[in-house]
């Protein structure tokens, strides 16, 4: 569908906004989704966006008509995994499963494959059938020692649900691989190996700020420390001309 001119270019503005906030400030994104949707509602990619931002702000319910109005009008199945997902924000695992053995699966890309694959996981886990989930995480995927996109949240997820299950173990290992291929820190692999090792990280900042205030207590212990010297140091220079005055006599001038 065509926009005139200038409320395309309205849209555009507004898309722009929703893109750009979304991760930093997800309510912010919303509300910017809100007014392109008022705008132009039979855009798909509006309704694409309208429904990430309500993702972003866990509205699912909403996010979840958004993604199907979007699917609608493009016939494309890629929002298939994140519809899925907002079933399982919604309280309904089984939902998700169920989207998961559809035929719309197959017709996904690979990212698409592995992002309903962790879909289908977290719904395993929700569920409580932790063993199922890292059944389900097992893939050729998994094992491949190349590195994508998706490889780091694969690799994270199958080491939190080995961590749940309680295999300690293999879990730091599964850690350390996600780390590996973590190059732009999606996921905090890092913070839950440190955890695992029982390492505490230390604020830098706030033992610079402890080092200032403890040298300004040293500074002014060694200032009183040299105050009370100066003191002795006069009462005995004092002691010793009243000591010359009783040996002497009065001092003369």
């Amino acid at each position: 569908m065509s926009l005139p001119k200038t409320l395309a270019e309205d849209v555009a503005r507004n898309l722009v906004m929703v893109a750009r906030l979304i991760d930093e400030d997800p309510e912010q994104a919303y509300a910017y989704s809100r007014i392109a949707l008022r705008l132009a509602s039979r855009v798909a990619a509006v309704r694409e966006a309208a429904g990430f931002a309500a993702y972003a702000t866990q509205k699912y319910s909403e996010a979840l008509a958004e993604f199907r109005a979007s699917r609608r009008m493009t016939g494309s199945v890629e929002l298939w995994p994140v519809m899925a997902d907002c079933e399982r924000g919604l309280g309904r695992p089984e939902r998700a499963m169920a989207m998961a053995g559809e035929p719309e699966v197959q017709k996904l890309d690979k990212a698409g494959q592995v992002e309903m694959r962790l879909v289908a996981a977290g719904a395993r886990r929700d569920m409580g059938q932790i063993d199922a989930a890292i059944v389900t995480l097992q893939s050729s995927e998994l094992a491949s020692s190349a590195v994508h996109s998706w490889t780091p949240r694969l690799r994270y997820a199958y080491a939190d649900a080995l961590l749940e299950a309680g295999r300690e173990d293999e879990a730091r290992e599964w850690f350390g691989k996600a780390l590996e291929a973590d190059k732009d820190g999606a996921t905090d692999a890092s913070d839950r190996l440190a955890e695992l090792d029982g390492v505490e990280f230390v604020d830098a900042l706030g033992d610079d700020e402890n080092s200032g205030d403890a040298a300004d207590v040293e500074v002014r212990a060694t200032e009183a420390h040299d105050s009370d010297e100066a003191h002795d140091s006069d009462e005995a220079h004092d002691s010793d001309e009243d000591h010359d005055r009783d040996e002497d006599g009065p001092a003369k001038a």
